[in-house]
């Protein structure tokens, strides 16, 4: 990403966060800026990489029956050491042996008391169990479905800076598509029923989840993050290699330096930028987000 365009998502964010973004004057170029890393104090700027469910309770299992828990946590250390490399020193990974409900609420606590900047919760997708099908590997049943692939971003109506949430959700979707990866529509479709959820950025893949727990109880910007879908076969080959954790990883970080310079631009130094267009959906993959994620 050159000088630029860093400056002009930095200042588009800036101005989603204030509610603020304008229109400019026909032809009219938005005015130099700083590089984001000369605006971003990443030392001071601390980040949470929540690991999604428990060695206890899993989540799903991938089409070769392997647990969730395994690839977040697997992701997850990638991703904070990615962090780490990148100056963002204050982040932490948050694991828990407490089941839900209760530890969900015990994340969110914890997060707030440490007044973290941004919390990101990370999770591998499946699908309803209508859309399971069987087959064997390794001289065992184990459930697939190829239909869907792909990552999903959500975000919650009633987390303490919806702002904020959007903001950086936008970020992170077009980071990982700037990486060659897409995300799945099918939480729009029928199929899904009571899984079904709003796309409020059709652009980046933001889905609206308001009764997520770690979304919705934390105070700041918070996204839970569905990196693939371990149900489908390919993808799950894809998900677990250290070349797609790297590639993640990247996007992350990337998300969270124009999030953070966005966050250090003084509002004298706003200026009016145009949003591009959302482009068309992108079909892919994915499982819903339980509600006790």
């Amino acid at each position: 990403m050159n000088k630029r365009r860093s400056a002009a998502t930095a200042l588009f964010i800036f101005g989603v966060l204030l509610g603020t973004v304008m229109h400019p004057a026909h032809g009219q170029e938005p005015a130099p800026q700083k590089d984001k890393a000369l605006d971003c104090q990443r030392s001071g700027f601390h980040v949470i990489i929540d690991v999604g469910h428990t060695v206890g309770v899993p989540g799903a299992d991938s089409a070769r029956g392997v647990p969730e828990y395994t690839f977040n946590l697997a992701l997850a250390e990638a991703v904070k050491q990615a962090l780490a490399e990148a100056g963002f020193d204050k982040t932490v990974e948050f694991t828990t042996t407490t089941a839900p409900w209760r530890g969900l609420v015990e994340r969110a606590a914890r997060a707030n008391a440490m007044h973290a900047d941004l919390f990101i919760s990370l999770h591998h997708d499946s699908v309803p169990d209508k859309l399971i099908e069987k087959w064997e590997y390794e001289g065992e049943q184990h459930q697939f479905s190829d239909r869907f692939k792909g990552y999903s971003i959500f975000i919650s109506n009633d987390n303490g800076n919806r702002k904020g949430s959007l903001a950086f959700g936008h970020l992170l979707g077009m980071a990982l598509q700037a990486r060659g990866l897409h995300y799945t529509p099918h939480y729009t479709l029928p199929l899904m029923g009571k899984y079904r959820h709003d796309l409020v950025d059709a652009e980046a893949g933001v889905y609206r989840y308001d009764q997520l727990i770690v979304l919705r109880e934390t105070r700041m910007p918070a996204v839970l993050l569905e990196a693939g879908s371990i149900v489908n076969r390919q993808e799950e080959l894809e998900m677990a290699t250290p070349e797609r954790r790297a590639l993640i990883s990247a996007a992350i970080v990337s998300a969270a330096e124009d999030f953070c310079a966005a966050r250090a631009q003084p509002s004298s130094e706003a200026v009016p930028i145009k949003r591009p267009p959302p482009s068309a959906l992108t079909p892919s993959g994915a499982k819903p987000a339980a509600l006790v994620r």
